[in-house]
């Protein structure tokens, strides 16, 4: 909701350059997605770290 205000008070604005923001925001979008997606893999693989360094303790009661 946020960046459709700041879009449209940049329409307000330039009109111009909201549109052409309008078009590149999809591509960027795109170009994005698999840095997001690396993002997520590397989450991931952290908890499973953080996971398997906190299992004996988990095991033998320490943490609840």
């Amino acid at each position: 909701m946020a960046t459709f205000l700041l879009w449209l008070i940049l329409l307000f604005i330039c009109w111009p350059l909201a549109i052409v923001a309008l078009l590149l925001y999809p591509l960027i979008w795109l170009l994005l997605l698999p840095f997001r997606m690396l993002g997520f893999a590397v989450d991931g693989v952290f908890q499973f770290v953080k996971a398997l360094f906190l299992l004996p303790g988990r095991l033998l009661g320490g943490a609840r």
